[in-house]
């Protein structure tokens, strides 16, 4: 609630912003909980490495993107989630430099 609330602050309205949400969306309950409100608020994309993002994040209406540059310049909020790393198995994330690598 506290991301909705700032979003809101900060723009004076939800309705209509476009929205990513961005980073380990598979170990993130706020990841779950901003999608579901945001959903029924108008969010547009998620996005993230290909092992952070469970493919039901697309069923649950999402757009699913895999290059972040393609849609940084189309939203009005990105919502960056932290790598959780003590949540994360070593197959699903080798390193956070790869991670990070994806920004650059």
């Amino acid at each position: 609630m506290l991301d909705i609330y700032t979003i809101r602050e900060r723009f004076g309205r939800i309705e209509g912003l476009k929205v990513a949400i961005v980073g380990d969306i598979a170990n993130s309950r706020v990841a779950r909980s901003n999608l579901w409100a945001l959903q029924k608020l108008g969010l547009k994309y998620c996005w993230s490495d290909h092992t952070l993002l469970p493919k039901s994040f697309e069923a649950l209406g999402a757009r699913v993107v895999h290059d972040f540059d393609s849609v940084i310049g189309e939203v009005d909020v990105v919502n960056m989630l932290r790598v959780q790393n003590e949540r994360i198995k070593s197959s699903q994330f080798p390193t956070v430099r790869e991670f990070t690598g994806l920004f650059a």
